[in-house]
């Protein structure tokens, strides 16, 4: 039977392209179910890795570092003050808490200067923030103009849209500010909203570092890769820094024994999550100091909300792409059941003298069960082609990730050939069991 193969292989394509029009619309059926669901799919993938990101970070992914320790109002309730400024906080620290600590996808240092800038002749004082490259990637910055800052740029800046607006009138990028010595270009304005941002000329660190004359930092700015793990990772910076500015650790202690001091060296930095930030604003000390004790339960809490509502999401998604699938492939292999048992009426002559000649009925099967393969594979690859290309004009022309796997183009193919094999099994039985007499007589 299978030697018989590529006979009935070319008999197919012969047979197929016998009437390319009748062939096509044949296929429309898989073709547009194919499409529709491989569209979809590619859409709902790349969403869905999308919403996976921004439920992994949810807004409170952050952990910042801080130089100097000081609780306002500490003394008052039992509290330690801490040390006051310091200048312990180097470039060093930053790369150790990024080749240390796991689960960190981002670190930015920092350093912050309220000061003059000038432009044009015009002074304006605001605040002036040193960055890394990756800041834009920790606060995931969208530009309105221009680009980030380049890896390496000395004297490029990216400047808040609320500054831009006040100091170019909103065109601010091929823009020039003069800032303690030194010439920036703007090369970027973002549209964060968050905090005083929209106020503020972003410039490389390093350049900043150096026109100041320090060596040291005010912060580092920690992204996470998960929402639910910053109090994991601030406990661990925590150590960490402690360790390399030579602390006693603390790590033994809970967190209110801690900030009362028992003879503890007081740090020489501040860890404080995004979370604990919010939770914490506008209490009073002891207030705040019972909120933080309690903060690792709640990101547990919501990170597992979180993950959950994903997954709901995610298996109703699944469920419908199924659904419109299986509705959209069965008519299809209706259609291709239906053109094979008309062309079988066309061809029963055919078969007949096949059959006279020594043709088996098991090969009259092979050769109808082929085409119907044949038809649904060829319908399967163009569906495939046409999904994918509308894939990616709905996903550019809204804004949409579209992104497909090459397991699942694999399934399409292999789905297309399954209908074809389960829809053409009836015609290729029908057609084996034609009396070769019968159809020779047949006009």
């Amino acid at each position: 039977m299978f030697t018989m193969l590529p006979v009935n292989l070319r008999l197919a394509t012969r047979s197929l392209s016998r009437n390319p029009m009748r062939t096509l619309l044949t296929m429309l059926g898989i073709i547009i179910g194919v499409a529709a669901v491989l569209t979809m799919v590619a859409l709902g993938t790349g969403a869905r890795g999308t919403v996976e990101d921004e439920v992994a970070s949810a807004g409170t992914n952050i952990v910042f570092v801080k130089s100097g320790n000081y609780t306002r109002g500490g003394d008052s309730v039992g509290i330690a003050a801490g040390r006051g400024a310091a200048t312990t906080l180097i470039e060093a620290d930053a790369n150790a808490i990024l080749d240390n600590i796991a689960g960190i996808r981002a670190v930015s240092p920092g350093l912050s200067l309220r000061t003059f800038i000038s432009s044009n002749g015009e002074n304006v004082f605001t605040r002036v923030l040193g960055i890394a490259v990756e800041f834009s990637d920790i606060y995931s910055w969208n530009m309105t103009s221009g680009r980030m800052l380049a890896p390496g740029a000395a004297n490029e800046a990216v400047i808040g849209s609320t500054l831009a607006q006040t100091m170019f009138g909103g065109n601010a990028v091929g823009q020039e500010v003069e800032l303690r010595g030194n010439t920036y270009t703007i090369v970027g304005i973002t549209d964060s909203a968050i905090d005083d941002q929209p106020e503020i000329l972003f410039v490389p660190w390093q350049t900043l570092q150096q026109s100041m004359d320090i060596s040291h930092l005010d912060s580092i700015t920690i992204a996470a890769e998960k929402a639910g793990e910053t109090s994991r990772i601030s406990g661990e910076v925590s150590v960490l820094l402690r360790a390399r500015h030579g602390i006693e650790s603390r790590d033994d202690v809970n967190f209110l024994a801690a900030q009362s001091g028992g003879g503890v060296e007081p740090d020489d930095f501040t860890v404080e999550t995004q979370a604990a930030q919010a939770l914490t604003k506008g209490l009073y000390t002891p207030a705040a100091a019972f909120a933080l004790a309690n903060l690792p339960k709640l990101d547990e809490v919501t990170l597992d909300e979180m993950a959950n509502t994903l997954d709901r999401a995610s298996n109703t998604m699944t469920a419908l792409l199924a659904s419109i699938a299986g509705v959209s492939l069965i008519v299809g292999g209706i259609g291709i059941m239906n053109i094979m048992l008309v062309s079988i009426t066309e061809r029963t002559r055919e078969i007949g003298l096949r059959m006279a000649t020594g043709a088996r009925s098991a090969d009259v099967a092979m050769q109808f069960l082929i085409e119907a393969v044949t038809l649904s594979v060829i319908g399967g690859c163009i569906g495939l082609i046409l999904g994918l290309l509308s894939a990616k004009v709905i996903g550019w022309s809204l804004g949409w990730p579209a992104s497909v796997s090459l397991t699942a183009m694999a399934m399409a193919i292999g789905i297309a050939a399954t209908i074809g094999l389960i829809f053409g099994s009836y015609p290729a039985r029908r057609a084996s069991l034609l009396d070769p007499i019968d159809a020779l007589r047949t006009e």
